[in-house]
């Protein structure tokens, strides 16, 4: 089952993996650990373009989508990195009705999009031939995130846009920008959450997040989330941290 379905199938619990360390061999490990998919970080990870489209290859064979994020809403950088087989994009900083619009644009075919042609290379990923790629698009992952007052403000013409598979709040964004940077129980906080999380279950659209315990997993899956991400880099210092501990006297 591709993403775009798991992602609504009632009572969906999907996972992922925000991938800023730029190596196919751990994104090959964690798409074969059984992730829903895995994140190519092109926005905060030291990820390049080469490297990206190796990592997309390393999930060949498994369950998990290979989603990227990228640094814009950049018709140039959309168009490269599916070129390289993605099966998503996750937007950052989207603020209006229009950046959804012109987000959900970047990953289409005219006459319904922006994208220009050219899936040399990925079409082997999707194991097609050239011509018949274009019939993958409607699989393609569309997922925007909601990091500033001014989006939250604009939530509801935000998810009126056709054409968006996902919402994600991101609470370190918005809450730096909200002022309240990593005060997560703030009531400005707490109330632009809420009121991004009602715009997104009113128009249908799934909702995901961070969860970096289970217990923020489950909290998150209980208010009506359907999708948690982490950060490979953090679970390696983590668990590197822990492993250390071991050895203290």
């Amino acid at each position: 089952m591709q993403l775009n379905q798991k992602m609504t199938t009632p009572g969906a619990r999907l996972s992922g993996v925000l991938c800023t360390i730029p190596s196919p061999v751990v994104t090959q490990a964690l798409a074969a650990s059984g992730m829903d998919c895995v994140i190519v970080d092109l926005e905060h990870g030291a990820v390049d373009i080469g490297t990206a489209h190796a990592m997309i290859a390393a999930t060949q064979g498994t369950g998990c989508a290979p989603l990227a994020r990228v640094t814009s809403i950049d018709e140039t950088q959309v168009k490269r990195i599916l070129d390289m087989g993605a099966e998503g994009i996750v937007f950052p900083l989207i603020r209006t009705a229009a950046d959804a619009g012109r987000a959900v644009a970047s990953m289409r075919y005219p006459p319904v999009g922006t994208r220009g042609f050219g899936p040399f290379i990925a079409q082997s990923r999707w194991n097609s031939t050239l011509m018949e790629y274009p019939r993958h698009q409607e699989a393609l992952v569309c997922i925007l995130t909601i990091e500033t007052r001014e989006a939250v403000e604009n939530i509801d013409a935000i998810c009126a846009v056709p054409g968006i598979d996902m919402i994600v709040p991101a609470p370190f964004d918005l809450s730096t920008d909200l002022g309240v940077m990593g005060q997560f129980d703030h009531p400005d906080f707490i109330a632009a959450m809420s009121r991004v999380e009602a715009a997104s279950k009113a128009a249908g659209i799934p909702l995901g997040n961070v969860a970096r315990a289970k217990g923020q997993a489950e909290a998150l899956f209980g208010r009506g989330y359907s999708f948690i991400a982490d950060f490979d880099v953090l679970w390696l210092r983590d668990r590197a941290a822990e492993f250390r501990g071991w050895c203290a006297v």
